[in-house]
């Protein structure tokens, strides 16, 4: 069984990832469930330039487009929505979305260096406050400039007891320590195995064990084979986490980073849950 946590839609900053792409790489590598945000609400380019606002699509637009996706493939996929703390705010449809599908809604997935905006900046509040009525963690991809670093995310944690915060990627691009060592002062902050290496990950369940991590791979940035390999053809870190991982931390831990941690934590829903867990 596996739950990926982390799996786009949509078409920006030179990446168009479609939906027939994410069901067949999930059939392909048998992934039971996804849970997918749209990038196609980028606010900043890769280079920090605000695009222009004609070429953005609205987080509302977004918001339905992964609500029509999800509803055709109920058993597969469930919705993170994508959004826009640097250009909007969650108005009323936005609002009105989230009561209507509140059953496949399992978080809200911000992008601080695609916004450039601080995870911790006053443009959060709205939406961090919407997660806390819905009872639903905050997603933020982590690394690649200061405005993502994780002690942000760390930040609106303590802020936010009652919300849960996943630092995602855990500092994209670092050795992963700022996000391991924060991990073990909230905790209500969590991390997601997004390009991280399986050596990050065993460090963290020998420190803190394995209720607190979330399988995620960006899925499918690299195509519908992702998780085997890269355009280049190296293989993928994802390879590790379905061969070596378990071997190396043990089949209860595992099973917790691969699935029951988005059931348990999320509320993820699968068929013949209770025989899995």
């Amino acid at each position: 069984m596996i739950i990926d946590t982390h799996v786009h839609i949509g078409n920006a900053i030179g990446k168009c990832m479609t939906k027939e792409m994410v069901i067949e790489s999930m059939e392909r590598y048998e992934i039971d469930f996804s849970l997918v945000s749209n990038l196609s609400s980028v606010e900043y380019d890769g280079d920090l330039n605000p695009i222009p606002m004609i070429l953005q699509k609205s987080q509302l637009a977004s918001f339905e487009e992964s609500i029509d996706f999800a509803r055709r493939h109920p058993d597969m996929i469930g919705i993170l929505p994508w959004i826009k703390p640097a250009t909007e705010r969650p108005d009323e449809d936005f609002w009105r979305l989230m009561e209507e599908n509140s059953d496949i809604v399992y978080g809200i997935k911000v992008h601080p260096f695609h916004s450039k905006t601080y995870f911790d900046s006053p443009k959060m509040e709205s939406y961090i406050q919407l997660a806390q009525k819905f009872h639903i963690p905050v997603f933020s991809h982590t690394g690649g400039c200061e405005e993502a670093h994780p002690i942000h995310v760390y930040n609106m944690a303590v802020k936010y007891p009652d919300v849960n915060f996943v630092m995602v990627h855990m500092g994209l691009g670092t050795d992963n320590q700022e996000a391991i060592e924060l991990l073990g002062k909230a905790p209500n902050l969590y991390a997601d195995t997004t390009w991280v290496p399986i050596s990050s990950i065993i460090e963290i369940v020998k420190n803190f064990g394995s209720d607190r991590v979330f399988f995620g791979s960006d899925n499918p940035i690299d195509g519908v084979d992702t998780y085997h390999h890269n355009p280049k053809g190296e293989l993928s870190v994802y390879q590790q986490y379905f061969n070596e991982l378990e071997r190396k931390i043990g089949s209860e831990h595992y099973q917790n980073i691969m699935y029951k941690n988005a059931m348990n934590v999320l509320g993820v829903k699968i068929k013949n849950r209770e025989s899995l867990l």
